[in-house]
């Protein structure tokens, strides 16, 4: 006799069967015909080399193997039933993690996040902030949230939010405002510009795109991360350069202003997942944050 566990269709069916006391019923329990239960009880009774049933008038009756088989089985199942259940239940009250750098959770998803809340309040987020070492690929993460530049790595989902765009921003208060608000781009070359070791092609693609020749811009402070850019523009220590989205509240509320307006770069703005997973949180994330940036929010 075979050491190795039966087939498992051939244990659901013997289960439900002794369960039910019925095949018709088990074969309806288990969405298949009555004689594909039949094959599957003679199935296990071929791979036990035992009698589990019994002719008993128009009905089935089990055999003493059959009522051992049956109570291990029905402990078996439900056990698993149970595991299953719980495991389903853990997985849905798991919190949605997701990764993005400093600067956009700080200037642009923080102070969308009440509103996020109402909208999806059954999505139990937790956002994980990092600077070029987040990867949903990695156990941790369930996604990330980033501007990057096609193409896009085969083994991620990639959901497109927006375009990026970029310009040159200061505030108000920057002792050179009056003499560059309403000046020509070319008015910054020769400007000391602030600038972010992160994002060392955005001055040089701003640049281009105004016509300006990159080599004639001058570099003043440097910031390791452009959250503490933009903060050192908000301060008033000069002409920085950001994306439109992380400096959208500050131009209304008057912060900052970009007089040079904004240029599309080759990037997006985009929620990527690993190429595994299958979370429809995910799809209701993206697609909020889609309306949310479309919207200019």
């Amino acid at each position: 006799m075979s050491r190795d566990l039966p087939p498992l269709n051939a244990l659901r069916a013997f289960e439900a069967t002794a369960r039910l006391n019925s095949v018709s019923q088990a074969a309806e329990q288990l969405h298949v015909t009555h004689g594909a239960v039949s094959r599957q009880l003679k199935v296990l009774e071929e791979h036990l080399g035992l009698s589990l049933f019994v002719k008993d008038g128009r009905g089935l009756k089990l055999t003493d193997a059959g009522i051992r088989l049956r109570d291990a089985s029905a402990e078996a199942f439900e056990r698993l039933r149970t595991v299953c259940a719980e495991l389903t239940r853990d997985s849905s009250d798991a919190p949605f993690v997701l990764g993005c750098s400093g600067s956009l959770l700080a200037r642009w998803f923080i102070p969308r996040l009440g509103r996020l809340n109402a909208d999806l309040p059954d999505l139990r987020l937790h956002l994980s902030a990092g600077e070029g070492d987040l990867d949903p690929r990695k156990p941790g993460l369930d996604a990330l949230l980033l501007f990057a530049e096609p193409p896009w790595p085969a083994d991620m989902q990639v959901h497109e939010l927006a375009c990026e765009r970029i310009g040159p921003v200061m505030s108000p208060h920057f002792s050179r405002y009056e003499a560059l608000r309403t000046a020509p781009a070319r008015a910054l070359v020769g400007e000391p510009l602030l600038h972010t070791t992160s994002r060392p092609q955005a001055w040089p693609s701003w640049a281009q795109g105004k016509g300006v020749d990159v080599a004639d811009l001058k570099y003043g402070q440097g910031f390791e991360h452009l959250y503490y850019l933009l903060e050192a523009a908000v301060a008033g220590l000069g002409v920085a350069i950001a994306p439109q989205a992380l400096v959208a509240d500050d131009l209304r509320a008057g912060r900052l202003v970009a007089p040079w307006g904004f240029n599309e770069t080759p990037g997006r703005l985009a929620l990527w997942l690993p190429g595994r997973a299958v979370d429809g949180r995910a799809l209701q994330l993206a697609q909020w944050l889609k309306a949310e940036l479309d919207n200019g929010a």
